[in-house]
This record gives C-alpha cells, structure tokens and sequence, in this order.
C-alpha cells in the first residue's frame, strides 16, 4: 500500500461518519499488521535480535517472536 493510502486513511478516521472511520481504522489496522509483518521480516534477514526488535515494538521477545516467529511466517500459529 502506498504512503498517500495510508495518509488517506488516516484521515478518514475522523471524518464525521462513525462507520466510515470505523472502516478506515480496520482497514489501516490491517495495512499497519501487514507492515510491521514485513518490517521484522526485514530486521530479522539484516541480523537484528528478537530483543532488539521487541523493544522497538514495545513487548517482550517472546511476544514478538510468537508474532513474527518461524512458524508465523509460514502461516502456522500455534494454539
């Protein structure tokens, strides 16, 4: 998704239409998910810590890897 989306969407959370920013914010939920997804993706090849990457995001290690972890990545989650 480009930035001017994400702009887009931002503002569209305040628009006067309860529905029409709950829309928006579900949808830059989802957008903002997917980025931070390919953000830690990125970190992780260029050899950052998961305890580097947890701090940044502001959780433990072990939440961000249970996130972003091996099996995550490749659509398993654990129940």
């Amino acid at each position: 998704m480009e930035m001017d989306r994400l702009m887009t969407l931002t503002r569209a959370t305040g628009v006067d239409d309860p529905i029409e920013g709950l829309a928006a914010t579900a949808e830059l939920r989802s957008e903002l998910e997917r980025l931070e997804a390919v953000l830690v993706r990125r970190a992780r090849v260029r050899g950052c810590t998961w305890t580097e990457i947890a701090t940044v995001l502001g959780v433990s290690k072990q939440a961000v890897h249970k996130k972003h972890g091996r099996s995550a990545l490749f659509g398993r989650r654990n129940a």
